[in-house]
């Protein structure tokens, strides 16, 4: 990058914000697959600039999505939804950028840390035998294991957390007008020193383990809904 296309990148993020909606996505996109940062045009940049007030709900149509040479994902909220830019990947840790600093981090298709919402996951201790990183289409039957998650605002770490997964069986999903046959997996998640249980859902390639869409409960209150519209997909070995 250039002094002058640094320039430039800084000047366009926006300043960071604490709420939703979260609806832009101004980042240094990985392009191609490969690492790098590159200014997004101004007709893009227009194109993504959907700031509404109140609740927005952003449906992008197959079109949309193959115009722009972006890797994409639908993040959805009960505040609105907005599409996400992969801006990082750093072994299999991906970056996805919105507006107003809001960056939502994935760990093989999991959310393992948020910044700029109103709640946060700031961390998640996992075990070393992390089902997700075996991959969720190995399952065969319920899987439990404990990890530790941090949140905030409220001080709120290494509070521990009880996981059971189970498969639930094939669905038909459709994403951008294609449909995928997938393997759905529900996620008993229980935090006793917090009198909290909720179950998260993830829908997984029965080939390879790719999450193409999962429902997830970040923090104690606040759920996203992630929808993979032009994935990345991580080399197999």
């Amino acid at each position: 990058m250039t002094n002058s296309e640094r320039t430039t990148a800084s000047t366009a993020r926006p300043a960071v914000a604490r709420t939703l909606p979260w609806l832009l996505l101004l980042a240094c996109p990985l392009l191609l697959g490969l690492h790098g940062c590159s200014e997004l045009s101004r007709s893009s940049i227009k194109a993504m600039r959907l700031a509404v007030k109140g609740r927005p709900q952003v449906q992008p149509t197959a079109a949309e999505v193959a115009a722009k040479p972006y890797f994409q994902m639908q993040a959805s909220s009960p505040e609105g939804s907005a599409v996400l830019i992969l801006g990082n990947v750093d072994g299999g840790r991906q970056a996805w950028y919105g507006n107003h600093g809001v960056v939502v981090f994935i760990e093989h298709g999991r959310v393992v840390q948020t910044t700029g919402l109103g709640q946060n996951l700031d961390g998640v201790q996992l075990p070393a035998d992390d089902p997700f990183a075996r991959g969720l289409q190995t399952l065969s039957g319920p899987v439990s294991y404990r990890m530790g998650k941090d949140w905030s605002p409220g001080y709120r770490y290494g509070v521990p957390v009880d996981a059971t997964l189970t498969p639930a069986g094939r669905e038909q999903v459709s994403i951008l007008d294609q449909t995928h046959d997938l393997l759905r997996v529900d996620e008993q998640l229980d935090v006793p020193s917090l009198h909290y249980r909720v179950t998260n859902h993830y829908w997984v390639d029965p080939r390879d383990g790719f999450i193409w869409k999962s429902d997830q409960q970040v923090a104690p209150g606040l759920s996203l809904q992630l929808v993979q519209l032009r994935p990345y997909r991580e080399p197999q070995p």
